[in-house]
């Protein structure tokens, strides 16, 4: 029975988990590059939601688990739909477009967030939607190189974040329905 419980304790001790840190979030030169064509308009960026919630406090999603090893997170614990309206934030300050008070507000629910650690892809599902009463939906899966072992796949999964958002902003921002979402 001693022994049985050593091994319990062991095998507690043994299975502790790892937290997956997502990069903070960097500015893409090619977003900013195509934000700045909107020059002479202002946006401001409202309340960014997500249609996936934590099962049990109902929260916007902020980590995911990854093959049991431990869970996704972005580096400063927000919800991965903070973290897209953060970088929609950044591009636009970087570009000179971005106020505040702005007479028109675009505002975001992320519809789904979801990866493959072994298929090594992240995918997404965002509508934008702009205070002018227009909106637009897109959709990112970004690939990314994975691994056999959970350890490194789910490492490479976290790193692929960052990467995987400046696509899916530079999907937004490039594309005509953007610069309908602008215009007031």
């Amino acid at each position: 029975m001693v022994k049985m419980m050593i091994g319990a304790v062991a095998l507690a001790a043994l299975a502790g988990c790892s937290t997956y840190s997502v990069s903070r979030y960097a500015i893409s030169a090619d977003n900013v590059v195509a934000l700045r064509s909107l020059q002479g308009q202002t946006v401001g960026v409202g309340e960014f939601t997500s249609s996936p919630k934590n099962e049990k406090t109902g929260a916007d999603l902020a980590e995911i688990m990854c093959r049991g090893v431990g869970p996704i997170k972005t580096s400063d614990g927000e919800s991965f739909a903070s973290y897209i309206k953060k970088a929609m934030v950044d591009e636009m300050k970087m570009a000179e477009i971005y106020a505040p008070d702005a007479a028109t507000a675009i505002s975001g629910n992320l519809d789904a967030v979801d990866f493959s650690s072994t298929g090594g892809h992240w995918d997404m599902r965002l509508t934008l939607k702009s205070s002018n009463g227009r909106s637009m939906s897109l959709t990112e899966s970004y690939p990314y190189t994975t691994s056999y072992y959970g350890e490194t796949a789910c490492n490479q999964t976290a790193q692929a974040l960052m990467p995987a958002v400046q696509d899916l902003v530079g999907k937004a921002v490039s594309s005509a329905e953007f610069k309908t979402l602008v215009v007031q």
